[in-house]
């Protein structure tokens, strides 16, 4: 569950990486530099929406409604808190 003010900032990729559809691959994969991360649907449905303009909240609650669904908010808290981890969000 998200907590008051966690989440205000807005995420978005960070500069070095680029979010794509890659027919080869037949799914979304992160370019970067050294290489390139394959994603899974989840993880491309997450990151297709942080261009600068969600909050995390923001970020949970497109989602939520998007698929129809409730409850998302620590999944996709936990991942944004790994893709943070690996250089791929920044705030």
């Amino acid at each position: 569950m998200l907590t008051s003010g966690q989440g205000a900032e807005t995420l978005r990729i960070n500069a070095t990486f680029r979010l794509q559809w890659e027919e080869t691959q037949q799914g979304y994969v992160l370019l970067y530099p050294e290489g390139m991360v394959k994603l899974n649907q989840s993880a491309s449905e997450i990151l297709k929406r942080c261009d600068g303009t969600r909050s995390l909240e923001q970020l949970v609650a497109d989602l939520e409604a998007a698929f129809g669904t409730t409850g998302l908010a620590a999944e996709v808290a936990t991942f944004v808190e790994h893709a943070k981890g690996r250089g791929w969000l920044i705030t």
